[in-house]
């Protein structure tokens, strides 16, 4: 049983692309989905897409390598946890890695980088940061 579904996702990720896999099916939700959509559009994974019906529905990420054969996912870091939730206003929202990384926010408006909570001038839990 799994007490982390954000936290599982992403080490999903970062191991899958540490054995050079091309593609990982994980167990689908919403908020994996928002954060896969995301991931997609910051460019550290290639597609996402949902598969099945009903209760049988899997994500499968197809990741990202650069030219060199490198995984784009360098490392992750889980901010936020279950048994310590930590929230970040605007004002606390700072780049990461020099701008290298994204922080990945969960706010009001949806799943939001950092750069882009900071554009809509919103705060909410910070879920991990990745680079």
């Amino acid at each position: 049983m799994v007490n982390d579904p954000v936290g599982d996702f992403i080490i999903q990720l970062k191991n899958a692309g540490m054995v050079r896999k091309e593609t990982v099916s994980i167990p689908y939700s919403k908020l994996k989905h928002a954060i896969a959509d995301k991931l997609v559009a910051t460019g550290f994974v290639v597609n996402a897409s949902k598969y099945g019906k009903k209760v049988k529905k899997t994500l499968d990420i197809t990741l990202k390598y650069t030219e060199g054969g490198e995984h784009q996912i360098q490392g992750v870091q889980r901010v936020s946890k279950p048994g310590r939730r930590l929230y970040r206003g605007v004002a606390e929202i700072f780049p990461v890695k020099f701008g290298k990384g994204k922080r990945i926010l969960s706010t009001p408006s949806g799943i939001l980088t950092g750069e882009e909570a900071r554009e809509k001038n919103v705060g909410g839990e910070e879920l991990f940061i990745i680079w």
